[in-house]
C-alpha cells in the first residue's frame, strides 16, 4: 500500500511532546532536545508553537519544560475512551500464535474473576471453561491474579470461604490457612504474575498476569493455558514472557506508568 503523505515537521515536532510524556518530570531545553534526537535551537522553534497552543509550558524559575494543560485534555479524553477489553481482544490472536497455546482474557465481575474472551489454539486439548466462567480466587491463575492486586474488604469473604473448602476437602495444592493465603498473594504481587500446575483443571498449567490502567487498577487478567506435556511453566520461559511482555505494553497504552 502507498504510503500517505503527511506533515513532517508535525511528525519530528511530536517527538518533543512525547519526550515530555515519558520524562519523569519537567526537562532542560538541552535535555528535552537530547531526548528527542534534535539540536537545541530547533527544538525551542517548536515549542514556542507548542506553548501558545498550551501543549507545553514553561516554569519561569526554572526555565524548565512541562506538558501544558492542552496535553493533559487531550491525555484524558482518549483515555476515557480507551476500552481494556477492546484493545487486548485486538491482539490476542498474534499472542496466541507466538506463544501457540489458548489464551483467555478475564475482568473482575459480579461475583469474582469472569472469563470475558477466549481464543483457542488449535493444538489446544479440550478445557472445561466457557465465556462467563468466574474462576476461584485460590486454585486458579486467574483468581490468584485478581486476589493480589483487590481491595482487601472486597475479597475477604470469598478468601475465607475458599479456605475452609480446601481445608474439609484436605487439598494441599492450595493454601489451606489465612497464612498461607498473605505468603501466596505476596508472591504474586513479587513476581507481577500468577502460576498454577494442575491445580484447577488436572494436566493444566495456567499462568495469569494483570493488566493495569492509568489509575493503577488491575483492569483486566491476560491468560494462557495449556496441557503440562506441551506447555512451557517456566517463569520467563516461552510463555510467560511474551505474556509479560503483551500485558506490560497493554498497560502502558491504557495510560499505566508502573
Amino acid at each position: 500500500m502507498k504510503e500517505r503523505a503527511g506533515i513532517q515537521s508535525v511528525e519530528v515536532g511530536f517527538g518533543l511532546l512525547l519526550a515530555l510524556g515519558e520524562a519523569p518530570g519537567p526537562l532542560m531545553l538541552r535535555d528535552l532536545a537530547r531526548a528527542a534526537n534534535m539540536s537545541a535551537a530547533k527544538a525551542h522553534r517548536y515549542l514556542v508553537s507548542f506553548q501558545r497552543l498550551a501543549l507545553v509550558v514553561q516554569d519561569g524559575a526554572s526555565t524548565r519544560y512541562d506538558l501544558g494543560p492542552a496535553a493533559l485534555k487531550l491525555g484524558l479524553a482518549s483515555l476515557s475512551r480507551l476500552d481494556a477489553v477492546k484493545l487486548a481482544r485486538e491482539r490476542v490472536t498474534l499472542l496466541m500464535e507466538e506463544i501457540g497455546h489458548t489464551l483467555a482474557l478475564a475482568v473482575w465481575g459480579n461475583h469474582g474473576p469472569t472469563i470475558v474472551h477466549w481464543e483457542e489454539s488449535p493444538q489446544a486439548v479440550t478445557v472445561n471453561l466457557r465465556l462467563g466462567d468466574v474462576m476461584p480466587l485460590l486454585s486458579s491463575a486467574t483468581g490468584q491474579c485478581f486476589a493480589a492486586y483487590a481491595p482487601k474488604e472486597a475479597i475477604a469473604g470469598m478468601l475465607k470461604e475458599e479456605v475452609a473448602r480446601a481445608q474439609k476437602q484436605g487439598r494441599t495444592d492450595m493454601p489451606a490457612t489465612q497464612a498461607e493465603v498473605r505468603a501466596l498473594l505476596d508472591e504474586v504481587r513479587k513476581r507481577g504474575a500468577a502460576r498454577v500446575v494442575d491445580t484447577l483443571l488436572p494436566g493444566i498449567v495456567g499462568f495469569c498476569v494483570p493488566v493495569f490502567d492509568s489509575d493503577g487498577h488491575m483492569a483486566l487478567g491476560m491468560v494462557a493455558l495449556g496441557p503440562a506435556g506441551s506447555f512451557d511453566a517456566d517463569w520467563g520461559g516461552a510463555v510467560e514472557k511474551p505474556l509479560r511482555a503483551a500485558a506490560a505494553q497493554l498497560s502502558s497504552d491504557l495510560g499505566h506508568r508502573g
